[in-house]
């Protein structure tokens, strides 16, 4: 039912859709319209308005909004003049959102991540519906959201994207591009409080690709609550005897599952006596033209008929005295086939129960169901189940172990890089002084040899003789203070603090101590407790649980792929088939049985039949012209009987398997069409009816946005991704 509305809706809409979105794609904005000219607006605007608005939202390629653009369409009361207000922006709450998220081979990314990159990509485009009202359903408050509509479209470039598939949506390929086309309507599994088990309608477009050098052109969405409008309300006024036309149906359904099943089984009984029936008519066309050559020497030479009787009545009677001991013979033999069956079978290991002429059909059926592949396939799984669990807590032991040989690892690994950050910062105070007062005199000697020409060394022995003015010496002094706190001189002490500290000596010394502290007791005991807690943790023991359920689940599909368990399912297979040819040869011989119980009970009446011949021969011979034309007319029905019998079996076989048809498609429309529409319903039909009337209502209420109530529909535009 889900799938029907969406392809119904779908084709209906996407047209729409595709339009709006080449219309969009070439201007960038929504369709220009003429605008009236301000004076006529306002001149107007005493009157009452009906307000048509499309808002425009332009966001990123993930959803997040950019940009509204509300575009207004004005008609006053009086139905004649329209006017179109120019294009604003707004900042009205949005009734629905939209958010888009991709997946690369599985893993999450960002839009602007993806591009370039290829792979299998996932794009889903998810829908809020915000915008809802409380309505008292059977007493009770219930939230019932405004019914939007959300139809999605995109073209992918048939270079860039293959092998696309889309949840709850349509693809259309016209071999350069794939047109997708999806539907969802967001808080209506809420608001008709269907349980999402028993019946789910969608709420999101989910799309799968291989892509190639991923780019991605913009997508559009339409949001519209202005299909719902249309809804006939009087039509829930029908729903209070749908209760009771449900209990009828369930009933009636029962009822005629079980006729169609009784149906079957009396034409597979009519079936496997109609071999019977053929063999009966073969004898009576047999007969009859027997019967219609001898009619014809009869009329010929009556006299000798009288002779013939009699050796006839001889013959007879001698045949029905052996009759007896020829069908006794015959149900030795079929007994002795059932024995050697069953001996065989036996030997292959198979469970035979005992065996009669009358139900080693049954017997053997149930021999051939009990060697199916899914049967021995799920007898064999709960073998090896059993056997996995068996090894379980040595699967647990060594996931723990595994575990905590890691966390160990991870432990050690940050203890020591802190250790090491320590030692770092330790030495890093004890060279700072040092190599601070070598950068500063570096930079006095350079600050004074621009200064003056001359060293460092040269000027303090000037200074001292007195050949510098103060006036020099406080410039000088002025310039070292300006070189010593500039951000170069800093950044050249800091630079030569971290040469020194990655030296080699100073790296080996931090390694050195690092590897000392690691050592001590503290440390390690550090290093144990810590490891031990995080082993208790939840987070710790929820993955050390799932690692053993995916180790025991490893083990039971690799149990299940070996040979061993291939080879019973191979053998199963064989069997089945040994035993299906078994039968078949039985069942042969069983015809043969039966023709024979049949010949031997009409020889019987024949022999009666011949003592009766010869006492009426002489009646016979004044009648055998009459008899002549009697037996050759019996002889051409017999033989028209006789080459219509294998239509009649076709005709039987054809019905019995149509019969089968039936009761499958019977069992399966109870399963999948009414008994998921009386699950669906659940019996609340009163609570659905007042939850559909709410949504209805809501449906065709005007929506307000820019202060002005009227219709309103929002128009979704992502960004490319390129």
């Amino acid at each position: 039912m889900k799938n029907r509305m969406i392809k119904v809706t779908a084709i209906s809409l996407s047209a729409a859709l595709l339009c709006g979105t080449a219309a969009y794609a070439l201007t960038g904005t929504p369709k220009a319209q003429e605008t009236a000219p301000q004076a006529v607006r306002l001149a107007n605007m005493e009157q009452e308005l009906v307000k048509d608005e499309t808002v425009y939202v332009l966001t990123a390629p993930d959803g997040a909004v950019q940009k509204l653009i509300a575009s207004d369409w004005l008609q006053n009361n009086l139905g004649e003049d329209r006017y179109v207000t120019d294009s604003v922006e707004s900042d009205e709450q949005l009734p629905v959102r939209l958010a888009v998220s991709y997946r690369l081979n599985g893993a999450p990314i960002s839009p602007e991540e993806l591009v370039g990159k290829s792979g299998k990509v996932t794009i889903r485009f998810d829908y809020i519906n915000t915008q809802y009202e409380t309505v008292k359903i059977n007493g009770k408050n219930e939230k019932i959201y405004v019914p939007y509509m959300m139809l999605t479209g995109l073209l992918l470039d048939n270079e860039v994207f293959s092998n696309v598939a889309v949840t709850n949506g349509k693809l259309i390929n016209d071999g350069d591009r794939t047109a997708v086309v999806g539907i969802a309507l967001p808080g209506m599994q809420e608001s008709l409080g269907l349980d999402q088990e028993k019946l789910e309608l969608p709420g999101f477009v989910e799309i799968t690709a291989e892509a190639k050098n991923f780019q991605l052109g913009m997508t559009v969405t339409i949001a519209t609550s202005e299909i719902f409008k249309e809804f006939d309300e009087t039509r829930l006024d029908s729903f209070g005897s749908l209760d009771e036309s449900l209990t009828q149906i369930t009933d009636a359904m029962e009822q005629l599952l079980d006729g169609s099943d009784a149906l079957h089984e009396g034409l597979s009984t009519l079936l496997a006596k109609s071999g019977e029936l053929v063999q009966g008519v073969s004898q009576l066309a047999s007969g009859a033209n027997a019967l219609s050559n001898g009619a014809g020497a009869l009329d010929a030479g009556a006299s000798q008929l009288q002779a013939g009787a009699a050796q006839l009545q001889a013959g007879l009677n001698t045949l029905n005295a052996n009759g007896d001991s020829l069908n006794q013979g015959a149900r030795q033999v079929f007994d002795s086939l059932l024995s050697n069956a069953a001996t065989q079978m036996t030997a292959a290991g198979l469970s035979v129960p005992g065996m009669s002429i009358s139900n080693y059909a049954e017997v053997l059926n149930g021999i051939i169901a009990s060697l199916d592949e899914t049967a021995v396939y799920q007898q064999a799984l709960a073998q090896v189940k059993a056997a996995v669990e068996g090894k379980r807590d040595e699967i647990a032991f060594q996931v723990r172990a595994a575990t905590e040989q890691e966390v160990t690892a991870q432990v050690t690994a940050a203890v020591q890089n802190e250790i090491i950050a320590k030692v770092t910062a330790a030495l890093r105070e004890e060279i700072a002084p040092k190599v601070t007062a070598q950068v500063q005199e570096t930079v006095k000697e350079q600050v004074i040899l621009e200064a003056t020409g001359m060293s460092k060394a040269d000027y303090e022995a000037a200074v001292a003789a007195g050949a510098v003015d103060a006036e020099t010496q406080s410039a000088v002094e002025a310039a070292i203070a300006q070189a010593l706190a500039s951000e170069g001189t800093q950044q050249a002490i800091a630079a030569a603090i971290e040469a020194q500290l990655h030296s080699e000596s100073a790296q080996g010394l931090i390694a050195a101590q690092a590897e000392a502290q690691m050592g001590t007791a503290e440390v390690q005991s550090l290093i144990a407790n810590t490891v031990a807690e995080k082993m208790q943790s939840e987070e710790i023991q929820s993955l050390i649980a799932q690692n053993i359920e995916l180790q025991v689940e490893k083990a039971i599909s690799e149990a299940m792929a070996s040979p061993e368990v291939q080879g019973q399912l191979t053998a199963a297979s064989e069997g089945a088939k040994a035993v299906i040819s078994l039968k078949a040869s039985l069942d042969s011989y069983n015809a043969f049985y039966l023709g024979l119980r049949s010949y031997t009970a009409g020889v019987a009446e024949a022999a009666a039949g011949a003592n009766v011949l010869k006492n009426g021969v002489d009646a016979l011979r004044s009648g055998a012209g009459e008899v002549k034309n009697g037996a050759a007319a019996l002889s051409s029905g017999a033989n028209t009987l006789k080459n219509s019998a294998p239509a009649l079996i076709d005709g039987i076989t054809q019905l019995k398997d149509g019969s089968k048809a039936l009761s499958d498609g019977l069992a399966e429309f109870n399963e999948k069409g009414i008994q998921k529409l009386v699950d669906a319903v659940d019996g609340d039909l009163e609570g659905l009816t007042q939850r559909i009337r709410a949504m209805a209502d809501l449906g065709r209420a005007d929506r307000i946005f820019e202060n002005q109530e009227g219709s309103v529909k929002f128009i979704f535009k992502t960004s490319e991704v390129e």
